[in-house]
C-alpha cells in the first residue's frame, strides 16, 4: 500500500483538549503505523515536540506540521466530513463501528478534508463537540470494560481505514462537499432567523437546534447548496429588517 495515497493525505487526526503528552506521542506513532500525517491539537495541556520525537523515531515531519488551535471551531473549519469517537450513548444521526465506516472515510476523502475527532482522556467528547461531527464511531469492545487509551482507540480507527482501499470509481467526480464552517455560518443564520420570527419557545431553543443540524448533516449538502442557503438566510433577515423598518417609521 502507497502512503502517499491522496485520499490518506486528506485526512487529519483532531485531538481535542489531549491532556497527557505521552498520549500524544502514542498517537503519532499510530498514525505513522496507518499512513495518516495530518495532526492538529485543539488547546492541549501540555506538548512539546522534541520530547515526542525523542521517543518516537522518524516522527519530525509529521511534528513539524502539526498544527495548534485555540477552539475546536478553527480546528474542523475547512473539514468537509467529521467524524467523532464516543461510547456514550448519544451520537449523531450516523453511527457505526470504524470498520462499517471506513471505506466511506477513504472516499469523502478523494473529496475533500476529513477530520476524525477525538476527545479528552478522561471524559471524551463533550455535547459542543459532537454536535459538530456528521457521523460517530463506536469501537466494539468488551462491554465489562470500555476505556481504551487515547493512542488505542487513534490505532484501531485508522488501522481500519489504512486497511480499507477505495475503488476507482470512473465517472464524473461528485461536486465539493459543504465545509464544517459553511455549516456552523448556516446553523447561527438559521438560529437567528427563527429567533426573530419567535418560532422558538421556551427552554427549546437548544434541543430544536440540535435537531436541525442533525437534519443538515443527513442532507449531505455540496459546497454550492450550503452557499446558497447562507445567502437565501442573509437576504431573509436584510428584507425582515427592512419590512419592520418600514412599519415602524409608518407609524
Amino acid at each position: 500500500m502507497s502512503t502517499a495515497a491522496h485520499d490518506l493525505d486528506n485526512i487529519s487526526v483532531v485531538l481535542y483538549r489531549p491532556q497527557r503528552l505521552f498520549n500524544i506521542a502514542g498517537v503519532v506513532r499510530a498514525m505513522l503505523n496507518t499512513g495518516l500525517r495530518h495532526l492538529r491539537l485543539v488547546a492541549p495541556a501540555e506538548y512539546e515536540p522534541h520530547d515526542i520525537a525523542g521517543v518516537v523515531h522518524r516522527s519530525a515531519d509529521l511534528l513539524a506540521h502539526t498544527q495548534l488551535y485555540d477552539d475546536l471551531d478553527s480546528a474542523l473549519a475547512d473539514a468537509t466530513f467529521v467524524v467523532g469517537t464516543s461510547a456514550r450513548a448519544r451520537t449523531p444521526a450516523r453511527h457505526g463501528t470504524p470498520r462499517e465506516f471506513a471505506a466511506e472515510i477513504r472516499q469523502r476523502a478523494l473529496q475533500g478534508p476529513v477530520a476524525l475527532l477525538f476527545g479528552p482522556e478522561d471524559n471524551g467528547l463533550d455535547n459542543v463537540a459532537l454536535d459538530r461531527c456528521d457521523a460517530m464511531l463506536t469501537i466494539p469492545v468488551d462491554p465489562a470494560y470500555r476505556s481504551l487509551n487515547l493512542a488505542q482507540a487513534v490505532l484501531l480507527v485508522t488501522y481500519e481505514i489504512w486497511m480499507n482501499v477505495p475503488p476507482i470509481v470512473p465517472g464524473t467526480p461528485p461536486p465539493p462537499p459543504a465545509t464544517a464552517a459553511q455549516l456552523a455560518r448556516l446553523m447561527t443564520l438559521g438560529e437567528q432567523w427563527l429567533w426573530s420570527i419567535d418560532f422558538f419557545k421556551a427552554h427549546q431553543a437548544r434541543s430544536q437546534m440540535r435537531s436541525v443540524e442533525r437534519i443538515a448533516h443527513r442532507a449531505d449538502l455540496s459546497e454550492r447548496e450550503a452557499a446558497l442557503l447562507i445567502a437565501m438566510l442573509v437576504e431573509s433577515r436584510k428584507h425582515l429588517t427592512n419590512v419592520t423598518t418600514d412599519r415602524t417609521g409608518a407609524s
